[in-house]
């Protein structure tokens, strides 16, 4: 089993994470800094970060960063698909104690291969079947000499069930793919070369994103997002769930208190509060005609992370909606570009 103790300043307000999106659809899915000190890159073993020296909400981002994360057995199950490019598996992994399922792609040939962990975006887990977020990326970046190991999440498909993780605000997605990479480095199969993971994510998983990389700075070499969710959970909360009447929310609520009966809490949940935590390059892709989740959610994120002095990009896409329609091969040539500069 790898492990992965991972400590960090927490803001004068503990804080919760991510209610992100609920209802962020794409193709089928949904999709100020505290000082904080990082560790050097990790390639090997247990990265950490300074301890904090406050105590932090058992569920929120400061406590992540404190946690010991685990990932491992990394399982092949049954071939469900081979061409002349790769071979698609079920996999099953372990992430903070539960089993996790997903798909995992293998490039013919002579590896071992760079890896990517792909988060995908909400789609709702009672429909859900293993592998079904971003396929069409599967597909191309195995295609592209990738292992990919596209993550279910707890309670979709095969996973483990996570009861609490909706009124937690999907906190546990976040250590569904850290666990992934901690699998994939630590899995002893010759086909992944664990030192050069890479971590794509689209919609709601563009946001399990940023949460990763302030939480485990430095277990990706480089993250890619695609129409990402806000990185204020409350606005994903009043964009996607309000509207609909989703009784989480009031769950939520009595649990946490409201953004305005407790601010600090909701500040703690922010990615954007932990950007100075960030180590890896960040490219962000966002249609200007994305109306699911607006653009700006993405400007904001972009210019706090430059702000605080993060290699990040953001790349607009002319006229593409949430799902990415004509411009798609075009953004994934982008990706591929990238992703070829920090893992090759």
């Amino acid at each position: 089993m790898v492990h992965m103790r991972l400590r960090g300043t927490a803001c004068a307000a503990a804080g919760l994470l991510l209610a992100f999106a609920v209802g962020c659809t794409s193709g089928g899915e949904a999709g100020a800094p505290a000082g904080t000190s990082v560790s050097p890159r990790v390639t090997t073993g247990n990265p950490r970060v300074s301890p904090s020296p406050s105590p932090a909400d058992p569920v929120s981002l400061p406590a992540l960063m404190r946690r010991e994360h685990t990932g491992s057995g990394l399982r092949l199950g049954a071939v469900l698909d081979r061409n002349s490019a790769y071979t698609r598996y079920a996999v099953t992994y372990e992430a903070a104690g539960l089993t996790i399922s997903g798909i995992m792609n293998i490039p013919e040939g002579e590896g071992p291969f760079p890896a990517l962990v792909l988060a995908h975006g909400y789609i709702d887990p009672d429909v859900y079947s293993s592998g079904q977020g971003m396929p069409r990326e599967q597909d191309r970046l195995a295609r592209a000499g990738y292992v990919v190991l596209h993550t279910d999440y707890r309670n979709h498909a095969r996973s483990d069930d996570d009861p609490d993780n909706d009124v937690n605000l999907r906190l546990g997605y976040t250590e569904d793919v850290i666990g992934a990479a901690l699998a994939l480095r630590g899995s002893g199969h010759p086909e992944i070369d664990g030192d050069r993971i890479g971590l794509f994510g689209r919609s709601m998983g563009g946001g399990v994103v940023y949460n990763t990389l302030v939480v485990a700075p430095g277990l990706f070499d480089a993250a890619v997002a695609y129409a990402p969710v806000s990185a204020r959970p409350q606005e994903n909360i009043d964009h996607f769930q309000r509207p609909d009447g989703d009784p989480t929310v009031a769950e939520i609520e009595e649990k946490h208190g409201t953004p305005e009966e407790n601010p600090a809490f909701w500040r703690g949940v922010s990615p954007l509060t932990y950007a100075d935590r960030v180590t890896e390059p960040l490219l962000i892709q966002h249609g200007t005609a994305d109306d699911t989740c607006p653009l700006a959610w993405s400007q904001e994120v972009s210019a706090t992370f430059e702000e605080a002095g993060k290699d990040v990009e953001l790349r607009t896409v002319p006229g593409e909606g949430h799902t990415f329609g004509p411009r798609w091969a075009a953004s994934m040539d982008i990706t591929e570009a990238f992703f070829e500069r920090h893992l090759r």
